[in-house]
């Protein structure tokens, strides 16, 4: 059996890109384990951030044996990035290698076969997604990690699903320019794994996340729907999930002092 260590920006980013691939490995028997970047903080610095306590709910669900916090707080959307509150940093600041090393001594830890990342466009764009991208080929490369998969979506299956949203009328807005340039070309894709069979499993999770689904704007909206959608007509829009599989060239090791590379 395999270890799989999957490494995401943010609570519910583990459900949406690759729920019902976790589900599946847990299944089979692999050992899963859940890396997010990013909670958001709590209100008391000594205790767990609802997010985090989220996050534990849906990897039960999902099967997961593992949820690891690397420490850092979510960079927000928008053009400005917010100054880092007291004591934390903010992800996309985060320095690369610095955030690297933390993501290697998991993937040494747990002597993981297969680290799951995001491609290079972090698919929609996401500054924390595209640090995730960054992070995650970095420390394959420091631990040595067998295999590398980054979690994508096809552009043109994109288009077909915003044709399909807009039959089920799911609130989501979307700039077209924008799509026709995330995640990634199709001929990109190396993994399409069909997950339908663990549709509920997905959707159980996605609803664990109840802090996201109970907030307010466009977001939160889009999830209450999908939450609620039937587990056939659920599976239909989130039960494939793909991936580009990345050569990893490891780390050269370092030369001893006075010695230089041959």
């Amino acid at each position: 059996m395999a270890t799989v260590l999957a490494f995401h920006a943010h609570p519910d980013d583990e459900v949406l890109l690759t729920g019902g691939t976790l589900a599946r490995a847990a299944a089979e028997g692999h050992r899963v384990v859940i890396a997010v970047a990013t909670d958001h903080m709590a209100a008391d610095p000594h205790t767990e951030s609802p997010r985090l306590r989220e996050l534990r709910a849906s990897a039960g669900v999902l099967g997961a044996h593992r949820v690891v916090h690397l420490g850092y707080t979510d960079s927000g959307h928008g053009p400005v990035l917010l100054p880092d509150p007291p004591g934390r940093t903010r992800f996309a600041r985060a320095d690369t290698e610095e955030a690297a090393q933390r993501l290697a001594a998991l993937l040494r830890e747990e002597d993981a076969d297969l680290l799951i990342g995001y491609d290079a466009n972090g698919g929609y764009g996401h500054r924390d997604h595209v640090k995730v991208h960054q992070v995650a080929r970095r420390a394959a490369e420091l631990a040595g990690t067998p295999r590398l998969l980054e979690a994508t979506m096809p552009r043109e299956t994109i288009a077909h699903l915003v044709r399909l949203i807009r039959v089920l009328r799911i609130p989501l807005r979307y700039d077209p320019d924008a799509l026709r340039t995330a995640y990634s070309p199709r001929s990109a894709i190396t993994h399409t794994l069909r997950v339908r069979r663990f549709a509920r499993q997905k959707r159980a999770a996605l609803a664990a996340h109840r802090s996201q689904v109970a907030g307010s704007g466009r977001p939160a909206t889009v999830m209450r729907t999908l939450i609620r959608l039937p587990a056939p007509v659920f599976g239909l829009l989130l039960g494939r999930e793909w991936f580009a599989e990345v050569v990893v060239r490891p780390a050269p090791l370092p030369h001893p002092a006075g010695q230089r590379p041959q």
